[in-house]
């Protein structure tokens, strides 16, 4: 059962599925938008907002954080820059998850994660 199971699991272990959320996130901010399974998408929503959030704050402690989490270092500095211009006036809701209709070799089902 999964009653008040807050995070999902995506047949990972931790530590797997750690390095995974950081990797999609970090490719997200990079690219703007990636294509992955539907789970993982709205598995990695949730942290590509945060760093936002964190970017829009601005502070110090904030810039650590990211730095912390992203794995590039030139990545972070340029979201820290960019983000005020883009998402000033925006409260939340940094990204958008659009479903395709192709589907992996296990069936599973693909999305595109997109930054607003």
């Amino acid at each position: 059962m999964r009653h008040r199971c807050k995070v999902a699991r995506l047949g990972l272990p931790a530590d797997q599925r750690k390095a995974l959320m950081r990797s999609l996130a970090t490719e997200i901010i990079r690219h703007g938008q990636i294509k992955t399974t539907l789970i993982r998408a709205k598995a990695v929503r949730s942290e590509v907002d945060r760093i936002i959030t964190l970017a829009k704050d601005g502070s110090l402690a904030a810039r650590r954080q990211a730095l912390g989490y992203i794995y590039d270092k030139e990545l972070v500095s340029e979201l820290f820059k960019a983000v005020s211009d883009r998402y000033g006036n925006r409260n939340g809701g940094y990204t958008r998850i659009v479903r395709t209709k192709r589907r992996r070799g296990d069936n599973a089902e693909m999305a595109i994660i997109e930054l607003v």
